[in-house]
């Protein structure tokens, strides 16, 4: 991550032509919002002089509480390529949301990951390095520009051209964020039709997740230039895999080692691998509020779908909800599975990376959680059971208890996005029970 000073921020707007600098930050439920300003104002935004109304955000803070302040952070300072640039250019910075007394905000989802992070420097880790793979559809338009639930094409995973439809526009999200200084990695089509999956360089959690907020908006732009709309809606459509956001994760030393490698232990994982995976696995149910965070997530996470269902792991195992890739050394790193595209991804890492320290912490070898070999989805409930293997909740609804019934995830959170976060999803959850679906007036109605 760059350390850029406000002289190299004003000195880059300058040469760059920079007209305009969109301030974003992130609310609790993962939308991005932003505060966009003249070039002219740029130095104030630096001397975190920007206001905004914060009673006007979604689980934010009260009418009366309404002044707060975003402080900019130079090192996320980036040209928006993708932005109409013939009145000059656009920039972004991401921001941290202040109070009008100074303080940060503590219902900001960057600042609470910001303090899950300080807890794992404070018990001798440097970074966590995250990598995330997230998986989009995209849908053709309608003639009034509206979008149909209908693929881009009927291909499948790896197809080339022209069975694969969508890989010019896939190319063209890929080529505008490395203009943008994203390092991409692979880009091709996933199981599903219409389904694409591009995937960029790790990088520290915090990072990495300014980099998904930021891929998700370039996805969706040079979707909509293109004609398509791009959803990371996780199960558009029955009867196909659904999209995910896989989170690839290593701890590391101060001198840059992954701490997860020991090549003398049992699949030359380290202890502290596995304490890791252990404490995220105890946690899984209640996470999944943060990592699977809508009534259409739990459409995704059902069985013959490769989306994981059950709560254990396995090396190289994908039908676990974590798996260990096959590399190892400074490669060896777990993968969640279960995530997907509408969580907030601040709250999602703040919520796995304190259950990982959890286990770290407090976990005895005698406590660990042994790996799983078998295909779990073969599995009857009768086997899993005499196995351990729990599932993921089936609904918003088990995942709303679950959350409520571990108190890791009110101490990562704070009472403040806690009880905000919840009565958001308890409204959520009781309004999708009180609709009448098509498929109930389908069974129903002629009865």
């Amino acid at each position: 991550m760059p350390k850029y000073t406000k002289k190299d921020i004003l000195q880059f707007a300058k040469e760059e032509n920079v007209q305009y600098v969109r301030l974003q930050f992130t609310d609790i439920f993962g939308t991005i919002k932003a505060v966009e300003i003249a070039v002219t104002s740029l130095e104030d935004a630096l001397d975190n002089k920007i206001m905004f109304d914060g009673s006007s955000i979604e689980g934010f803070v009260r009418i009366k509480e309404a002044d707060m302040f975003l402080r900019p952070d130079p090192s996320t300072w980036m040209i928006l390529g993708f932005e109409d640039s013939l009145h000059g250019k656009v920039a972004r910075m991401i921001c941290d949301v202040y109070t009008s007394y100074g303080k940060p905000f503590v219902g900001d989802p960057r600042y609470i990951l910001k303090q899950a992070v300080a807890k794992m420097n404070a018990m001798g880790f440097a970074s966590l390095n995250v990598g995330f793979e997230p998986e989009f559809f995209l849908f053709k338009l309608d003639s009034d520009g509206k979008p149909v639930v209908k693929p881009i094409d009927n291909a499948s995973y790896f197809d080339l051209s022209p069975i694969d439809g969508g890989e010019y526009v896939r190319r063209d999200i890929a080529m505008q964020l490395e203009s943008m200084g994203f390092v991409i990695q692979t880009a091709h089509h996933e199981v599903a039709p219409g389904q694409e999956e591009i995937n960029f360089r790790f990088s520290n959690v915090v990072e990495a997740c300014d980099n998904v907020q930021m891929f998700k908006q370039v996805v969706k732009f040079v979707a909509r230039k293109n004609g398509y709309l791009a959803t990371f809606m996780p199960k558009p459509i029955k009867g196909i895999n659904g999209s995910g956001m896989h989170v690839n994760a290593s701890l590391a030393d101060p001198s840059g080692n992954d701490v997860f490698y020991d090549p003398d232990a049992p699949m030359k994982l380290s202890l502290v691998c596995r304490k890791w995976i252990t404490g995220i696995l105890r946690h899984a149910r209640g996470l999944a509020l943060l990592t699977n965070p809508a009534v259409n997530s739990y459409k995704r996470l059902i069985p013959g779908y490769e989306a994981p269902c059950y709560i254990c792991w396995g090396d190289t195992n994908r039908s676990s909800l974590i798996r260990i890739p096959a590399s190892r050394g400074n490669g060896t790193r777990t993968e969640m599975r279960n995530v997907d595209g509408t969580a907030n991804p601040y709250l999602a890492m703040a919520g796995i990376l304190s259950a990982g320290l959890e286990g770290i912490e407090t976990l005895k070898e005698e406590d660990l959680i042994a790996p799983v070999s078998d295909n779990i989805f073969a599995l009857s409930q009768q086997q899993r059971d005499a196995q351990g293997i729990p599932s993921m909740p089936d609904n918003l609804h088990e995942a709303i208890r679950a959350f409520k019934e571990d108190p890791l995830l009110f101490s990562v959170l704070g009472d403040h996005a806690y009880s905000k976060y919840l009565e958001a999803k308890e409204i959520e959850w009781d309004q999708y029970s009180s609709e009448i679906s098509t498929w109930e007036l389908e069974h129903y109605l002629a009865k």
